[in-house]
């Protein structure tokens, strides 16, 4: 099948064109007639499989010009890389078409982006918090939303954005059709559709778990952080095809750490990018590996979600992740549009238990090839390596208070408080030895 076999326009057969794009992929070709039938559809598919145009192409296809200042397709996303990504997608696919589209995002003031908003849209693509800031302050209006579409759902609620998400939905028209797209279905995934959704059809297409065929998958053994810096140091220098290298670790401290270690051996040609840089830094980092100015992008986890890479040669997890869909995503971003791939992770002791699980959810073995020659073993290791030391409680128990006796002397009998109430008669009786009358007739 062809997308000429799909019912779309010139303009969109004209913009498919020009992109070199002629077959729709599984997820394309099966979401397709349902996304136009109007039915809520959620599709299931792991990264790389083109979810992207599935959900834009027809979407596009229905939609018709209006004077309208509000966009009738709203496109949600979990992080600002993403954001700009689906724009520039949308933009392509429609350079034959008189279509407004603009993407916000936090990090940067909503003076800025204000304009884009007033000017009028037709698609609009949005982070949840930048979108309600300005759906809450009154410049933006979602009554003309016809499609609602949420992408990367699961990373999206992994991040804690329910809130938003069940915000933005309250605001909506109650006649729209919703769409979402993710890789994995949760549990927490499952009520959010139950709630939300009206009889939603599940289209899938490669599951997270199930191997990338054009990915070759290899791991090395490697005791500490320094040997696995020596070994990628060896392979940079000994290999000319890591020519485009994603390099994945866990935390944003780690990525600094290598960061520093690999820029001074390869100066100008490593970038990083997480959460705690700042938004150029992001973008720009992101622009010299997209570019080929950058050979290697060292980055956490949250840019194996959605962002596409064009032609990465090798994707190599300097640590193994603990949650195994995100193995899955960190290769997805190789071996991408029919191209081959290679996927290389570097393995330790303490990753016994990570790799099983990535095992079981692939249903095959990582293979294992053997350190090459050449690589410096280290024994040093850091901090965050040294064995933990369990300090005995030397504590000296404090001794109790010991109680205090009694006073140096007994007090008086008058002196000696005591909670008691005395009636007038009887403190007169013991005053004046018998009781106190008042005169009254002896009977």
């Amino acid at each position: 099948m062809t997308f000429t076999d799909f019912n779309i326009n010139s303009p969109l057969v004209n913009a498919l064109a020009d992109l070199g794009i002629s077959q729709p992929t599984t997820i394309q070709e099966k979401a397709y007639p349902v996304i136009m039938s109007g039915r809520d559809m959620v599709g299931i598919a792991q990264t790389g499989t083109g979810k992207t145009i599935a959900f834009l192409l027809p979407c596009l296809r229905q939609w018709k010009f209006t004077k309208e200042k509000s966009p009738s397709i709203l496109i949600v996303v979990p992080t600002r890389e993403l954001v700009l990504q689906v724009v520039e997608q949308v933009e392509k696919l429609t350079k034959y078409m008189n279509l407004r589209v603009a993407g916000v995002y936090g990090g940067v003031n909503m003076i800025q982006q204000t304009p884009l908003i007033n000017a009028g849209l037709d698609v609009l693509v949005a982070t949840p918090g930048r979108l309600l800031d300005f759906t809450l302050n009154g410049s933006l209006k979602l009554k003309s939303v016809k499609r609602f579409i949420i992408d990367e759902v699961d990373e999206m609620l992994n991040l804690g954005f329910r809130p938003q998400l069940i915000r933005v939905i309250d605001l909506l028209p109650t006649k729209r059709q919703n769409l979402m797209f993710s890789a994995t279905i949760t549990d927490d995934l499952k009520a959010f559709i139950a709630d939300f959704f009206i009889d939603p059809l599940e289209i899938e297409a490669a599951r997270t778990g199930t191997p990338l065929e054009n990915i070759k998958q290899a791991g090395i053994k490697v005791p500490n952080f320094n040997t696995k810096i020596n070994l990628v140091d060896f392979l940079l220098k000994t290999n000319p095809d890591f020519s485009k290298v994603l390099l994945f670790v866990s935390t944003k401290k780690m990525a600094d750490d290598v960061y520093e270690r690999l820029e001074p051996l390869f100066p100008e040609q490593i970038g990083v990018i997480h959460s705690n840089k700042s938004q150029n830094n992001r973008f720009e980092n992101f622009r010299l590996f997209n570019e080929n100015k950058h050979r290697v992008l060292i980055a956490t986890d949250i840019v194996a979600r959605g962002l596409d890479f064009d032609d990465v040669t090798h994707v190599v997890n300097f640590d193994i992740p603990e949650v195994p869909e995100s193995y899955m995503h960190r290769i997805g971003r190789t071996g991408r549009a029919d191209k081959k791939g290679v996927a290389l992770a570097l393995i330790t002791k303490a990753d016994a238990d990570s790799r099983k699980s990535i095992e079981e959810l692939m249903g095959q073995k990582i293979p294992l090839m053997k350190m090459p020659e050449g690589v410096e073993i280290s024994t040093e290791l850091t901090l965050d390596e040294l064995p933990k030391v369990a300090m005995k409680n030397t504590l000296v128990k404090i001794p109790k208070k010991e109680e205090g006796g009694a006073a140096f002397h007994e007090k008086k009998d008058k002196n000696k408080k005591v909670n008691m109430k005395v009636r007038r008669a009887e403190a007169m009786k013991i005053k004046y030895k018998k009781p106190k009358t008042r005169g009254q007739k002896k009977k």
